[in-house]
């Protein structure tokens, strides 16, 4: 009962309890262990068929118990719950024991379980982490090739518009080459008339 109650109730005592139950348990341990039960087991059947011998010899005399019938009566009787309350508590410490163990081997796999969760976690948010960090520094890029666009776009219009200037302006000096040709032409015709006048009055004079 006491080695129960250790299970029960944590205490330092119950993992020093554990620890020598796994110890029982390994190597020949299960062995003896069975060996020590079995004969108890077998001293609680003798009891218990002495029992019924003792009741049935004095069924046989008439229902009277001698004296001598009745101390080993009480003797079995003692003997008979002393070995079925041992088998009954060792059983039940075996169950505790394997009940515990269990559960500190679950106990360990959930933690174990929860550590590889939290690790990942953990990796998840390291990612998550670097990811916001590389689409930060994306954004700064791209706010950056955005402006160099605008500068780009802005050189881009002005020189679109300095070579329509440029355009018009050659138009104009154009225009203006076209009209001093033909003022030049016009001249030149001048010329040639006022030429033509003049070497005919001349033709006349020497006539």
């Amino acid at each position: 009962m006491a080695m129960i109650l250790l299970f029960v109730f944590k205490s330092p005592l119950r993992k020093f309890l554990i620890m020598s139950l796994d110890r029982l348990k390994r190597g020949r341990g299960p062995v003896m262990v069975k060996t020590v039960a079995g004969t108890v087991f077998l001293v609680l059947i003798s009891s218990v068929y002495s029992m019924v011998k003792i009741q049935k010899r004095g069924i046989d005399v008439g229902g009277v118990f001698n004296p001598t019938d009745q101390v080993l009566m009480a003797k079995h009787l003692l003997e008979a719950t002393l070995m079925g309350s041992i088998l009954f508590l060792s059983l039940m410490i075996d169950r505790l024991h394997h009940y515990i163990r269990e559960l500190r081997m679950r106990r360990k796999s959930m933690e174990a379980v929860k550590k590889q969760n939290r690790s990942f976690e953990d990796g998840k948010v390291e990612e998550t982490k670097a990811l916001e960090t590389e689409v930060s520094t994306l954004q700064e890029k791209l706010k950056q090739l955005q402006s160099e666009l605008e500068v780009k776009s802005k050189e881009v219009n002005t020189s679109e518009a300095n070579a329509a200037a440029l355009s018009k302006q050659s138009e104009g000096f154009l225009l203006e080459y076209d009209r001093l040709l033909e003022e030049n032409q016009n001249l030149r015709s001048q010329l040639q008339s006022m030429d033509l006048g003049l070497s005919r009055s001349t033709s006349k004079k020497n006539t």
